[in-house]
């Protein structure tokens, strides 16, 4: 008898220690899997990457370029639950579930175009502002944060499978450097100041928590619920002050209740925040692509119809989206001329069409903004106050003091293209120009229509008559 409880015991021991052994080996598989996902990188960065585009530092081991990005935002996922299921019968199935729940993940990141970084183990780590700089990755890193986390509390509601899994998450916005490695496909790695501070906030929430340090806290604090949670001691920084994000702010939220979706005018002050990254673009294009002969429609005059239909729409007291739809009609109504000189308008909303939905305008919103740009096609007919606005906007410079200097590169320009005669030709066009001209806004009028009446009076005495 005392055999047979002997062996019943040693059989139960033998089962367990065999289900933490199944345990172990599915999780080093796991570990194995990432790690030949790194080497196979390794091997690529060696075998591809040209020497002379990669760092000396680096050539000895890594064979890999490095990135310096002066703000990026990282979010660190702190993953428990390795150790409970060691022992679990139904470790493979839970192994499993936290693959779908990663998978969700990497699709969330993609969504709002977040680099993910790795996965190793217990951790997952993705960064906002890399490889491509922009300076909404805050708001984009927390947005995703909540997406996550709204993902793990409902499969949990649903079916209780992620019960296991306890995620933390810790989000600091700061400098890094990326290692790049492959070139078909290409893996990034971090450090720096944000990975290290991310990691540590992680460690510092409890499960189901978003934690953002201070420097991310100034960035998003304008769009989010953001309550004080605590101090930590930071090396060289003396303490730094964590919060935790619960929601959406409740003015800027589709859903009131969740606070989880943003609303239209949630997506309109982000798009005015994103409008310097869309503006670095265009005029990086303008610069590089522009035809040189193009001494008046040239970055100096998108800049300045930029300026001009946002002072003019605020003395108009067009609301904040119209306002954005203003600006980047204004960035867009000369770039046309990259493709050709005639019909550059209409070659703008092709380019317009094409890049704003990269930049999360909706269809209404591009819509608006081609009728806009077509209304700056010669001779101009505005409809509406806002292509009245961008009319205005386009020839403000025909009131202003610095009318002469403007008008010479646009006769230079013309004239280099064979497209008029004599300057005093042109002195007769612009007289003729200026003298069927009005401004449409109460605003123009009010500032520009005076020294627009001087302007042709001067010009008038410098025309020869044959």
């Amino acid at each position: 008898m005392e055999n047979d409880k002997d062996l019943i015991y040693e059989n139960s021991a033998l089962k367990k220690a065999k289900n933490e052994l199944e345990g172990q080996i599915l999780v080093l598989n796991r570990q194995i899997i990432d790690l030949k996902k790194e080497v196979d990188n390794y091997k690529n960065t060696l075998a591809k990457i040209p020497p002379e585009l990669v760092d000396k530092e680096f050539r000895p081991d890594l064979q890999a370029r490095s990135l310096r990005f002066k703000m990026a935002t990282v979010l660190y996922i702190d993953i428990h639950g390795f150790k409970e299921i060691i022992a679990e019968e139904d470790s493979r199935d839970k192994l499993d579930q936290l693959d779908q729940i990663l998978v969700e993940f990497d699709a969330i990141t993609e969504k709002h175009k977040i680099q993910k970084i790795r996965t190793v183990g217990d951790s997952y780590m993705c960064a906002g502002g890399v490889p491509v700089k922009n300076i909404t990755n805050p708001i984009d890193v927390v947005l995703a944060a909540m997406e996550m986390k709204d993902h793990i509390e409902k499969m949990r509601k649903k079916n209780g499978e992620v019960a296991t899994w306890q995620f933390k998450m810790g989000i600091h916005t700061g400098p890094v450097t990326a290692t790049v490695r492959g070139k078909k496909k290409i893996s990034y790695d971090l450090t720096g100041e944000a990975v290290n501070i991310s990691t540590r906030l992680a460690s510092a929430c409890e499960p189901g928590q978003i934690i953002i340090s201070d420097m991310t806290h100034v960035l998003v604090q304008g769009y989010f619920v953001c309550k004080f949670h605590s101090k930590v001691p930071a090396r060289y920084q003396g303490f730094l002050e964590l919060y935790h994000v619960s929601r959406i702010k409740p003015a800027y939220s589709e859903d009131r209740k969740t606070g989880l979706y943003p609303s239209k005018i949630f997506n309109i002050r982000y798009l005015l925040r994103q409008f310097t990254d869309l503006q670095e673009v265009i005029l990086d294009k303008l610069t590089k692509e522009l035809p040189s002969y193009l001494y008046y429609h040239d970055v100096r005059h998108t800049i300045d119809v930029v300026n001009q239909a946002e002072l003019i729409g605020i003395g108009e007291g067009v609301d904040d989206e119209s306002i954005l739809l203003l600006k980047t009609a204004a960035l867009f109504h000369d770039l046309g001329h990259v493709i050709g000189y005639d019909n550059h308008e209409y070659f703008g909303t092709q380019i317009a069409r094409e890049m704003l939905p990269k930049y999360k305008y909706s269809p209404e919103q591009i819509d608006l903004i081609c009728e806009i740009i077509m209304a700056t096609q010669m001779p101009p007919k505005p409809q509406t106050l806002l292509q009245k606005i961008i009319c205005d906007s386009d020839l403000d410079y025909l009131g202003r003091r610095d009318f002469i200097g403007v008008s010479d590169t646009l006769y230079k320009e013309l004239k280099e293209q064979n497209k008029i005669g004599s300057l005093n030709d042109w002195n007769k066009l612009q007289v003729k120009f200026l003298e069927v001209h009005q401004f449409y806004t109460a605003t123009s009028q009010n500032l520009r229509a005076v020294n627009k009446k001087s302007q042709i009076e001067r010009i008038k005495e410098l025309i020869v008559e044959d």
